[in-house]
């Protein structure tokens, strides 16, 4: 148990978690739309959550495993508050060692298929998949003691 990687801990005030789920009730459409390819491992077998704190912020969907953040943005975020709001964000974000994508709402609504394929890259990457002890993978043939 020694060995085993330190992970993060945030602490996370009682407001943020119920803005949270609050976000996770009053979901947009674009949000909905993605995490109905995102939820249950759909993406390449990646674990994604959704309307998740980290530190100060709510990130819209996280893949833990491979250290990346999806934001789905609205109109705002294009503003100039919006854009230093954002960069200020995915700052702290990036700090914590995650990669953060954006996407506009328009841009999942509309393109979903591309969006996923945008992300994919990230989540193998970052991600690689196990071999399995079915696939003939690693040295003992797959024997476990």
């Amino acid at each position: 148990m020694a060995d085993e990687p330190k992970r993060p801990v945030w602490h996370v005030r009682m407001t943020t978690r119920g803005n949270a789920r609050r976000l996770r009730r009053d979901s947009t459409d674009a949000e909905r739309l993605m995490w109905k390819e995102l939820r249950a491992h759909r993406l390449d077998g990646a674990s994604f959550r959704r309307q998740t704190p980290i530190g100060p912020y709510i990130v819209d969907f996280v893949c833990h495993a491979a250290r990346l953040i999806v934001e789905i943005d609205g109109g705002q975020h294009f503003e100039d508050a919006g854009l230093a709001a954002d960069a200020q964000r995915d700052f702290y974000l990036r700090t914590q060692g995650f990669s953060v994508l954006r996407f506009s709402n328009a841009d999942v609504l509309k393109n979903i298929s591309g969006v996923l394929e945008t992300i994919l890259p990230h989540v193998k990457k970052n991600n690689p998949l196990p071999t399995s002890p079915a696939s003939g993978g690693g040295e003992e043939g797959g024997d476990f003691q």
